[in-house]
């Protein structure tokens, strides 16, 4: 299989092309910003698997939060969360131990650790639904400010859209590589997930993360079909299927 045609996609759609040269500097200002930290960290003997297992606690320790209804404080976990994450692959690269395992963990953590922050927001909606059936009087003062209890459905519905959109986003990515075709396309990935999710904690408005997790379900679902029309050029497109 021949991964040529696929290195040179993005630079074939101008919008996809800027789009990950943004990205590409955002990531390169981080980096500079955070090789102090990595630099420290390598000296005190800190693993950068230690630093993906801390990632993922507190990935879970943002998902109770947040189905606590502390969206605040899920916000601050999940973004510390995702300073381990930019953290364990600089301090993989400075300490010389990168491996396969190593990238496998970091991804597979990734994915658990968004899974429980979903589902913890996904079960926050879940409780102020149930608690409408044994507190009967705050439906009709939910009512008085216009939010009618279906909407507390609709809103962990779209939830797990997002949650299912999300993975689905990974999966089409890793089965291309599995295919041998490089698959880095797509607006919407995990950073810009997360970074929805905190913005909409720290405002901490029931609008806020309503409109956040719709963001996240329809642009989830976008980048995976980029990815899959991605795949479709790089195999039937280019005459390699029959």
């Amino acid at each position: 299989m021949n991964p040529a045609p696929t290195a040179a996609a993005p630079a074939s759609r101008p919008g996809g092309q800027r789009m990950a040269a943004l990205k590409q500097r955002l990531q390169r200002g981080a980096h500079a910003a955070s090789d102090p930290v990595v630099a420290r960290l390598f000296r005190l003997g800190v693993r950068a698997d230690q630093l993906t297992v801390l990632g993922l606690l507190l990935s879970g320790l943002a998902g109770w939060a947040y189905f606590d209804g502390h969206f605040r404080l899920g916000a601050l976990f999940l973004a510390l969360s995702g300073i381990c994450d930019i953290l364990d692959g600089q301090l993989a690269r400075r300490a010389g131990v990168v491996s396969r395992f190593g990238a496998f963990l970091d991804s597979t953590l990734d994915r658990l650790g968004e899974g429980l922050v979903l589902v913890g927001i996904i079960g926050f909606y879940l409780r102020n639904l149930v608690a409408l059936v044994f507190q009967q009087s705050r439906v009709l003062v939910q009512m008085s400010v216009g939010l009618e209890p279906v909407t507390w459905a609709v809103v962990a519905l779209t939830a797990a859209l997002a949650l299912v959109g999300s993975f689905l986003v990974s999966y089409t990515r890793a089965r291309a590589e599995g295919l041998g075709i490089e698959c880095r396309v797509g607006w919407f990935e995990r950073p810009e997930r997360m970074a929805l999710l905190i913005v909409a904690g720290l405002l901490r408005v029931f609008w806020a993360m309503s409109a956040a997790l719709l963001l996240l379900a329809v642009l989830s679902f976008v980048t995976a079909a980029q990815r899959v029309a991605h795949v479709h050029r790089h195999t039937r497109g280019a005459g390699m299927d029959h």
